[in-house]
């Protein structure tokens, strides 16, 4: 039952979306409406996969990993509509002009690399694929780190005048993996052995 109540939530803003479109409220440019909702959506469960792990630590939160996987093709699924409403919508199917975009335009080489190594972890997201990639099944997936920053900075390059949307990300993604680095690291820290005679000064 739960499983499907969070299939449900990651397909209800692709649900609200389609409503808009049959009900015009996607304003006077639907195109640049549909690729700015994608693309916050990607972002928006990249994030919220990385968030799945902090909150287990922090709030002792077990249940949600269950469904991290689901949540991390949800991430997959709006960054591809992401990409074809460009594709589709904006260019018409230009393959040379998107080639062209993606080599002299920056935020669109970081957004289409986000998307390229999106791919082989959504490919490798079934229990088949972990038990067959085993110890690399992990390796692999840590590339959602550098996927999520690829995603904020394709954004915040996109942006031209008000940024505060994007550096909200940012600052939730700095967050993310900042208390990343800090528990590795404080825990690394109480691993180190005492030096010999620290204990004996210290009671003394």
């Amino acid at each position: 039952m739960r499983w499907l109540l969070v299939f449900t939530a990651g397909l209800s803003p692709f649900l609200y979306l389609i409503w808009l479109g049959f009900s015009d409220g996607l304003g006077a440019n639907p195109v640049e409406a549909i690729t700015h909702y994608t693309g916050d959506w990607t972002l928006r469960f990249l994030l919220l996969v990385l968030a799945i792990t902090p909150a287990r630590w922090i709030l002792g939160w077990v249940e949600p990993m269950r469904y991290r996987r689901m949540i991390g093709l949800y991430a997959f699924f709006y960054a591809t509509l992401h990409l074809m409403t460009y594709v589709v919508l904006d260019l018409n199917f230009d393959w040379p002009e998107l080639g062209e975009d993606i080599l002299k335009r920056p935020y669109m080489t970081v957004g289409f690399t986000a998307w390229l190594l999106l791919v082989p972890l959504a490919v490798t997201s079934t229990r088949k694929m972990m038990r067959r990639l085993g110890k690399r099944w992990g390796k692999l997936h840590r590339l959602v780190y550098l996927i999520a920053i690829l995603g904020v900075l394709h954004f915040l390059w996109l942006v031209k005048a008000d940024l505060r949307e994007p550096l909200i990300y940012a600052g939730i993604l700095a967050f993310l993996l900042g208390y990343r680095v800090w528990r590795s690291w404080s825990g690394k820290q109480a691993k180190v052995p005492a030096r010999p005679g620290a204990a004996v000064r210290k009671a003394g």
